[in-house]
């Protein structure tokens, strides 16, 4: 049987009616009824509670049966999302002084750790389907990038599975980044998962060095949960000091408990559920492919209605999705992504079978969905950090064309940055800024 080292020390402290002398400010008691539970249970570092950056306890015991359960030398937790564990991967890559060599389909939370650590990115970009860049990659692009970098020391980074479930082929990146000294770094948010399907795919297992997963995207956990790991002996006992740089004093233990307590699922649970829910996925996609055309080659639990492909609008079949209580996480004009749960009730596939069933009088009905414009590279003029902090103000796309660009917060295609601080905005990258509805774009002063 699993241990349970922290909600066990959470639920022997709040039964025992303690004098609550210490944060938070709540002192276990909720305004509402039926938060009790949790409340009782949110604590702060007091004496035995241990501490999630120097770690020798029931925090310290629960991340090492994390890491037998995912098979890696050493996992961590993380209170902060993803976010927190890319930017103590490149944290750990500036300290070695590092060039990154990067796949386009990117995270915003990798492009404010670069501008925060002053990092520079040299990009790989992944093949265009449909005109949208597809999220997959040739390795040998990256070796070409490596060979290129010649002796300057250089870390790859990529995003796998991305936001439509898309996978990089880990294992060939890892063999082909290991002969250059190149460690890899895998953006592993969405494929948490991964290390429990039949066949163990998670990148850790591919040979990634580190890899971040957030566990409340495809675990049952609270939203904010992830781990980070490592299979190099290089960065053991270093990936709390670089979260400490950038993470809360004051994590969640509710987090950590929930942390905790995935592990007994991950031991008891994961594997059979993922069993199953794989088989079921496959076949109500069979019952439903005269239908809809799903996106092949990726992630079974990300279901990708490839829209483009089928002529209709993304977004219309969501909000009609919407109306029989179903709600996508992702719905742009090209695409729409239904993401699955290792946790996921089969009677929850069957009411999602069942809404998708449903739609098809819209899908007869739909507009076709106008091509997105061929994504285009843009120049880089100014140094990414430099035009991020630069005086900046905020005007129409129409009006871009020409300047710098400032912000990283512009909206895009899912992990696909259309243009990013210091590069231009030319008259492509404009249309397809416009074609993502982005009317409004900052640019340096």
């Amino acid at each position: 049987m699993m241990e349970t080292p922290i909600y066990d020390f959470l639920t022997k402290y709040s039964n025992s009616a303690p004098i609550r002398a210490h944060m938070p400010g709540h002192k276990g008691i909720s305004p509402i009824p039926e938060l009790m539970s949790a409340y009782s249970l949110d604590i702060t570092e007091i004496a035995g509670a241990d501490s999630l950056f120097e770690a020798d306890g029931i925090i310290k015991k629960s991340e090492e049966n994390a890491s037998a359960l995912f098979g890696t030398l050493e996992t961590v937790y993380s209170c902060g999302g993803s976010t927190l564990c890319i930017q103590a991967m490149l944290y750990l890559m500036k300290q070695e002084n590092r060039r990154v060599i990067a796949g386009r389909t990117v995270h915003k939370a990798f492009l404010n750790a670069c501008i925060l650590l002053g990092i520079e990115v040299t990009w790989v970009y992944p093949k265009e389907e449909h005109g949208i860049l597809s999220g997959k990659f040739d390795p040998a692009d990256f070796e070409k990038a490596l060979n290129d970098a010649k002796l300057s020391p250089c870390c790859v980074y990529v995003t796998s599975p991305d936001y439509l479930g898309n996978m990089a082929d880990i294992a060939s990146l890892s063999e082909i980044s290991h002969r250059y000294n190149a460690p890899l770094l895998v953006d592993n948010a969405h494929g948490a998962h991964l290390a429990f399907f039949p066949e163990n795919i998670h990148p850790i297992a591919l040979g990634a060095d580190l890899c971040c997963d957030s566990a409340h995207k495809m675990l049952p956990c609270l939203t904010g949960c992830a781990y980070l790991h490592t299979s190099n002996k290089q960065y053991k006992g270093k990936l709390k000091g670089a979260m400490n740089m950038f993470g809360s004093t004051s994590p969640s233990y509710l987090m950590l408990l929930s942390l905790d307590l995935c592990n007994v699922f991950l031991q008891n649970e994961a594997r059979e559920n993922i069993a199953g829910i794989i088989k079921n996925i496959e076949e109500m996609k069979k019952r439903l492919q005269n239908k809809y055309i799903f996106a092949g080659g990726h992630d079974p639990f990300h279901l990708v209605i490839d829209t483009a492909a089928m002529g209709i609008c993304g977004t219309a079949l969501a909000k009609e999705l919407e109306k029989l209580g179903c709600f996508a996480e992702y719905a742009g004009k090209e695409a729409v992504v239904l993401l699955l749960s290792a946790a996921e009730r089969i009677q929850e596939l069957l009411r999602l079978d069942n809404a998708l069933q449903q739609c098809t009088g819209l899908i007869k009905s739909s507009n076709t969905a106008k091509k997105p414009p061929s994504f285009t590279r843009p120049e880089v003029i100014m140094n990414m950090r430099k035009a991020a902090l630069s005086e900046s103000e905020i005007i129409s796309v129409e009006n871009a064309i020409g300047r710098i660009c400032a912000g990283v917060h512009v909206p895009c295609p899912p992990a696909v940055p259309i243009v990013i601080s210091g590069e231009i905005i030319d008259e492509r990258t404009a249309e397809v800024l416009k074609f993502y509805n982005v009317n409004e774009i900052e640019v340096v002063k």
